[in-house]
């Protein structure tokens, strides 16, 4: 899982304009920079893993059985087919299908994030695989408003950023993910939980701020990045068609783990020094993707 044909030295298609305007505006969408034969090879990846047909099980796996574990916790494996037809989310998943971690280590995809951040050297913090279904007119499907820094407090870096990477077209219909303009320069938002803060919140912040909800509506083969300070969510799908997507999560080569009062899954999952401290560099849970 190392590589597509794109190659090991992909080159980013990012000019010295998109590095000022991410750092601007804490996003920036690629052109269509990921082979169509790749997404294919993902879909099927994302249905052979809710059939439960990976080709790598984590040591976690192995030592749980995923359908005894109650609705709602967090279990490293996400959502489960008894959760019904909501929102899924499942982390990990390139680690166990060889069809999604060849997407997580899309080397073009890489090369962008290194380019936009300024980093040498990127690792994997991990995936997400998103299927957002048809039809939902309610918040089951909602993606609440959110920095993925206020999830990552035990990095040591702020920095860190994420691909979304659709495996279809996607609309403002079909519950595109929306990101406020600018929002990864504002430190006392940062902190703020908004899971339990109702949708229309965004409005609030967006005049506070005098910024604008940007939606990011793509075409099959773009990716679209983010700062991890940038606040972003999305609504309900009113589309015919499930919204499918993948995301990376990329960390700097320098990201350690510091103490915070905070748990991050990450923290069960990968090795730890002989001090017990959770090891973000792990090879096998956090592998490099750049170079």
């Amino acid at each position: 899982m190392t590589g597509t044909a794109a190659g090991p030295l992909a080159t980013a298609p990012v000019t010295d304009s998109d590095v000022e305007f991410y750092a601007e505006h804490g996003y920036w969408v690629a052109p269509i920079i990921i082979p169509a034969d790749l997404l294919d090879a993902a879909e099927r990846g994302m249905e052979r893993f809710y059939a439960r047909d990976v080709d790598h099980l984590l040591d976690w796996d192995r030592r749980n059985d995923i359908d005894s574990l109650p609705a709602g916790r967090y279990s490293h494996w996400g959502w489960r087919p008894s959760y019904g037809d909501v929102m899924r989310k499942n982390d990990y998943t390139s680690l166990r299908v060889d069809e999604l971690g060849a997407l997580a280590h899309c080397a073009v995809v890489a090369a962008c994030a290194a380019r936009l951040s300024g980093f040498s050297q990127l690792r994997l913090w991990h995936d997400q695989l998103l299927y957002k279904p048809a039809g939902t007119h309610n918040n089951l499907a909602n993606v609440k408003w959110h920095t993925d820094r206020f999830y990552w407090k035990t990095c040591s870096s702020a920095e860190m950023l994420t691909a979304w990477i659709p495996f279809g077209d996607v609309t403002e219909r079909d519950g595109a993910m929306s990101v406020l303009d600018g929002s990864h320069r504002w430190s006392d938002e940062v902190d703020i939980d908004w899971s339990n803060a109702p949708f229309s919140v965004i409005d609030d912040v967006a005049n506070k701020y005098h910024s604008t909800l940007v939606p990011i509506c793509l075409n099959r083969g773009q990716v679209s990045f983010h700062h991890c300070q940038t606040i972003h969510g999305s609504g309900p799908n009113s589309g015919e068609a499930p919204r499918r997507s993948f995301v990376v999560h990329f960390q700097p080569g320098t990201n350690r783990y510091v103490e915070h009062g905070y748990h991050h899954p990450n923290d069960d999952l990968v090795r730890r020094s002989p001090e017990g401290i959770p090891d973000y560099s792990d090879p096998d849970i956090c592998p490099q993707l750049y170079p």
